[in-house]
C-alpha cells in the first residue's frame, strides 16, 4: 500500500485521530504504562506484519533488512521502543489531557528535526506558530507545578515524559522518511513497529520483570481485553500507517505534522464522553492556543499579504 501525495494530508488527519483516542483506550485497559506499551506494539506491530504480507507490493520484508537492516532496527529501538514507552509511562503519571496536549508539541520537534537532518529552516510562520504551542505546553507544566505545591509532585515527571515521547518521535519520523522513500511505507512501518514492540517486551521485561505473554489475552476482564484490542489494532496498526506514511508522501513533512495541533480538541472531547474528565482553565487555555497555531498556518499567506 503506497499513500499517494493527494492522499497525504487526509492520511495525516486519520493517523492525528487515532493518536487523538490512543491515550483513552490505555486508560481504559486499567494496565500500567510500561506493560501497555507492550501489549499496544506487540499486538499492533503483528497486524502491521499481517497487513504487509497480504498487501502484493509490501510483503517481501527481508530485502530492507538485507539492505539497511541495522539502520532499521536502531530507528526503531529510538523511534518505537523508547519513544511509546514514554509516552504510556507518562500517563502513570499526568492526566490524559496534559499528556494529549504535551505530545500536540510534535510539529514544533519535526520542524527543529528536519532544520538540524535536512537543513530546511522553518519559516516564519512555522516559528510563531511553534511559540504559540511552546507557551501552551509552558501552561501545563505551570498546571503541574501548581499540583505539586499542592502535594503531588508526580505530574510534572508525566509531562516530561510525554515531551520526551513528542522529541523522539518527531526525530524518528524525519529519519525515516528517506528510508520510506527507499523501500516503502508499509513495508519499514511494519518492519519498525514489530521491531520496536519486541524491543519494549525485552526491556519492561528486563527493567520491570513484566514479560508479557500476548497468549493470555483472552484471560484477561472483557474491558481490558477488547481496551487493549483497539488500542492495538486501530490506534497502532492503522493509526501509525496512516501517520507515518501520510508524513512520508506528503510535499511538506513539517506543514502535514502541523495536522497534529488538532489532537487536543479531539482528546478534551473524548475525555469529557469517555472518561467524563473535565479540563482545568489552564488546559482549556493551552487547548485554545495550540489548536490556534492550526489556523494561523493556514491563512498566514493572506495575512502578509494585505
Amino acid at each position: 500500500m503506497k499513500i499517494s501525495e493527494r492522499w497525504a494530508y487526509p492520511a495525516v488527519l486519520v493517523g492525528v485521530a487515532g493518536h487523538a483516542s490512543s491515550e483513552f483506550f490505555a486508560k481504559l485497559s486499567g494496565v500500567a504504562g510500561p506493560e501497555a506499551s507492550v501489549w499496544r506494539y506487540l499486538l499492533g506491530g503483528f497486524g502491521l506484519i499481517l497487513w504487509a504480507l497480504w498487501d502484493r507490493d509490501s510483503r517481501d520484508l527481508l530485502t530492507p533488512m538485507r539492505v539497511e537492516g541495522w539502520r532499521i532496527v536502531v530507528l526503531s529501538f529510538f523511534g518505537v521502543t523508547l519513544t511509546y514507552l514514554a509516552f504510556h509511562w507518562a500517563l502513570d503519571y499526568a492526566t490524559v489531557i496534559q499528556v494529549a496536549t504535551v505530545t500536540t508539541t510534535i510539529p514544533i520537534f519535526v520542524a527543529l528535526a528536519n532544520w538540524v537532518i535536512n537543513g530546511q529552516r522553518p519559516s516564519t510562520v512555522k516559528i510563531v506558530t511553534g511559540i504559540m504551542a511552546t507557551l501552551a505546553v509552558a501552561l501545563l507544566l505551570t498546571d503541574g507545578a501548581l499540583n505539586a505545591l499542592a502535594g503531588s509532585g508526580q505530574t510534572l515527571w508525566g509531562v516530561l515524559l510525554a515531551m520526551a515521547c513528542a522529541a523522539m518521535g518527531s526525530f524518528y519520523a524525519v529519519m525515516v522518511k528517506p528510508v520510506m522513500a527507499r523501500h516503502g511505507g508499509l513495508r519499514i512501518i511494519a518492519l519498525s513497529m514489530m521491531l520496536g514492540g519486541i524491543g519494549l517486551w525485552l526491556l519492561v521485561g528486563a527493567a520491570w520483570g513484566i514479560w508479557v505473554n500476548p497468549l493470555r489475552l483472552p484471560e484477561r476482564p472483557p474491558l481490558a481485553m477488547w481496551s487493549l484490542l483497539v488500542l492495538a489494532l486501530w490506534n497502532t496498526t492503522v493509526t501509525q500507517l496512516m501517520w507515518f506514511g501520510g508524513i512520508s508522501a506528503a510535499p511538506d513533512i513539517t506543514r502535514a505534522s502541523y495536522l497534529f495541533f488538532l489532537k487536543p480538541v479531539i482528546a478534551a472531547a473524548l475525555a469529557i464522553l469517555i472518561l467524563g474528565a473535565l479540563p482545568s482553565v489552564l488546559q482549556i487555555v493551552a487547548i485554545v492556543m495550540v489548536t490556534s497555531s492550526v489556523f494561523v498556518e493556514i491563512f498566514w499567506p493572506k495575512l502578509v499579504h494585505r
